[in-house]
Formats: structure tokens, sequence, C-alpha cells
């Protein structure tokens, strides 16, 4: 379970505020299906991605490495427990590394596939409020300081674009997409509209990644930037993770190349499982309903000198997927029922009973006015007969 926490809130004159999200994340056993304390066994990724880091050293110099191994006891396969695995553990080898190769790698304590996440923070986001124009809301203004990457190799992918990934603006149209940069992913990436639904009775629409969102350079030119690439369904991010051979797609090779699942058995992707998507309420920008799947990549090969490698075949290796899903529930899911959903709802019920009220009194007051000036045109009883008593009571005085 993820449990996230906004720090260091600054307002800013240019309607702006910046802040640090703090993460942790604990183990819920309710919501597993095993215990940390399972045993598995993973690839070795310090000892195989070092050795994809370091093939192009001198043979001697390789070697070399493949000694330091030998010496802490790293083969090309580890068995450690789940809690081990994802929060670390100890290692000679780590402790070597960051004495006398400091830098090499993104911890220096205890390695593990989640330890530089736990506890951590997103960086710094400076955003917009939206206060002087609602379109800007969440928009990211600046990360770290900067307004532009340089893990990249292109300007436009190099681009901060979008919001930090937790609204948008309102009223959103089928044509909207929802663009947000991503520190884990190092990159901005875009999500396109795909249907229409209703979470809970709440209208939204579903947003999701597009074929071409880890599409390689070949299939997607946009996408050069994010080379050197592999096969389609691979975003490269050795240039923003200490140049460790490492991949990010997703899960189970979803949308990717279909070679890719060739080398490795037991995979069998579908959108339902491994596709990610965020349902945005479209009149506010606020999601309802979200589920981010990614999965982390080790690139694999044997290189000659380090013999821990043995004959393994280059293959792009899964190590680990997860995924981040979260929802609106409880009391703020029954105050946006009701003021985004019932009370629009009575209020265009309302404007339909005012205008049909509105032609009923319009339709009364000019049958009244008729009748009226209907009344008014009729002469009076009686009073043709008077005169005309008159004009003969004048006649006959006369005579």
């Amino acid at each position: 379970r993820k449990r996230c926490q906004k720090d260091n809130i600054t307002f800013h004159p240019n309607d702006t505020v910046s802040y640090r999200e703090y993460r942790q994340y604990h183990f819920e056993p309710s919501m597993s299906v095993g215990n940390e304390s399972d045993v598995v066994t993973i690839p070795n990724m310090l000892v195989l991605g070092a050795a994809v880091m370091m093939e192009n050293l001198p043979y001697a110099v390789r070697l070399m490495i493949s000694a330091t191994f030998k010496t802490f006891n790293e083969g090309p396969f580890l068995t450690k427990t789940v809690g081990e695995l994802m929060w670390g553990y100890d290692s000679g080898l780590v402790d070597f590394l960051n004495k006398y190769l400091p830098g090499m790698l993104p911890s220096t304590g205890k390695f593990g596939l989640f330890a530089e996440f736990n506890n951590s923070n997103t960086g710094l986001f400076t955003i917009f409020t939206g206060k002087d124009n609602i379109r800007n809301v969440h928009k990211v203004d600046s990360w770290n300081g900067l307004t532009e990457l340089n893990y990249w190799r292109s300007h436009q992918s190099n681009m901060i674009n979008g919001t930090a990934g937790q609204m948008w603006p309102p009223f959103m149209t089928k044509e909207s997409t929802l663009p947000f940069y991503s520190p884990d992913a190092c990159r901005s990436m875009e999500l396109v509209y795909q249907r229409p639904g209703d979470f809970k009775g709440v209208p939204l629409y579903r947003y999701v990644a597009p074929k071409t969102l880890f599409a390689n350079g070949t299939d997607y030119a946009p996408n050069e930037g994010f080379c050197p690439c592999r096969q389609s369904g691979l975003l490269n991010v050795s240039s923003c993770r200490h140049n460790s051979p490492v991949f990010i797609s997703h899960p189970h090779f979803y949308n990717a190349d279909p070679v890719l699942l060739d080398y490795v058995q037991g995979l069998s992707p579908n959108e339902e499982e491994h596709g990610l998507f965020i349902d945005i309420h479209p009149q506010t920008g606020v999601p309802l309903n979200v589920s981010i799947r990614l999965q982390l990549n080790l690139y694999m090969k044997r290189v000659s000198g380090i013999t821990e490698t043995g004959k393994i075949s280059e293959v792009v290796m899964p190590m680990i997927w997860f995924e981040e899903k979260g929802y609106i529930d409880g009391p703020v899911l029954t105050t946006f029922h009701t003021n985004l959903v019932i009370l629009p709802a009575v209020m265009e019920y309302m404007q339909y009973g005012f205008i049909a009220l509105g032609l009923a009194t319009i339709l009364l007051a000019s049958l009244a006015h008729y009748r009226l000036k209907a009344s008014n045109n009729e002469p009076v009883k009686g009073s043709h007969d008077h005169d005309t008593q008159e004009k003969c009571n004048m006649t006959n005085s006369e005579r």
C-alpha cells in the first residue's frame, strides 16, 4: 500500500505553488496473495546489469570484475525473500561498490527493487494554481527548478508537458488528451481518450496509453529522442538510472513487439489485466478511478570475461511489474455525486420546469388579454334603443 503526503507547500506571486510529495510503501497482507517471507529466485541485477554496463571495458578489467563477483559470492541468480528483494538486503558487493565506485548505484544503503523509492519524494514540483486561468490548473511550471530535462536526445523528448498527474483542467472533450510528467519514467507521457463510462453513477471519460507511447523511433519518429531503442514497447531509462540496462514497458509486454514474448515463458498480455488507464470526470478534470501498471525489465546478455553471464542469450527479462491504483470513495464520492451529478440534474429539470411555467404564464396572460379586449369591444346592451327613443321623442315634440 502506498501512502503519499505533500510537504514544503509554498505559494508564489505568479499563481504557482511548489511542493514535495513524499511516499511510503507498506506491505498489506489483506491485499496480497503471499507473504513478504516467501522466497523467490530472480536474475541478479547487480551482476548481470553490471556485466552489460562494462562490456566495452578492456578484457583484463572484465576478468577483475568477474573475480570481484566471486569474492562476494555473487552469481547470476539471486534467491531472497520478497521483503528483501523489494525493500533491500545487505550485500558486501554493494558496500564495496559504494566505497570504491561511488555514484554507480542509486542508493548507498541496502539494495532492493523499491529501496530507492520507499521513503523518498518525487522531486520539487512547481505547478500553476489556475487562479487567473483555469485551463492552467495543475500544469507543471518546473520540476526541481528545471523547465526542461537533460536525459534524452531531443528537445521534444526533454520537454516537461502537462500536469503533475493528479488532476487536469476542466471541461474536457473526447479530443482532449491527458499529458503529465512522470519522475519515475523520467519523461512526459500522454494518454488518449478511449470511451465514455461511469463510476458509481458519476459519468467519466476513460483515457489509456496509445500504442505509440513506448514505440521505438523506427515505428514512431517522434520517439527517436528516447533512443537508443530496442523493440517497440520498451522505454530505455538507462540515461536516468545510472546507465544501468533497464527498460520500462507495460506488464507482460502488452502493446509491445510480439517478438519479446518469444524469449520469456508464461506471458499472456491483455488489456484488462495489463493495460493502464485513468478515468476522468470531464467537467472537472478530477480522476475518479486510476490504474497505472508498469513493468521493470533488465537487458541481459553474455559478456566475455565475466563468467557469471555464462551462455545467457540476449534478452530483455521482466523483473517485476507493479500496479498503482486508486479511486474516490466514501464521503468524497458522496459529495462529488451530490454536487456534480444530482444537483446539476435537478437544476436541469428545474430549468425545463421554469420554462414550462413561463410558457403557461404567457399563455394565460395572452388569453386574459384577449378576453379583456373582446369584452371592451362589445356594445353596451340597450344603448341603441335609448337613442332611437330619444329621436322619436324629439320628432313628436316638434310636431
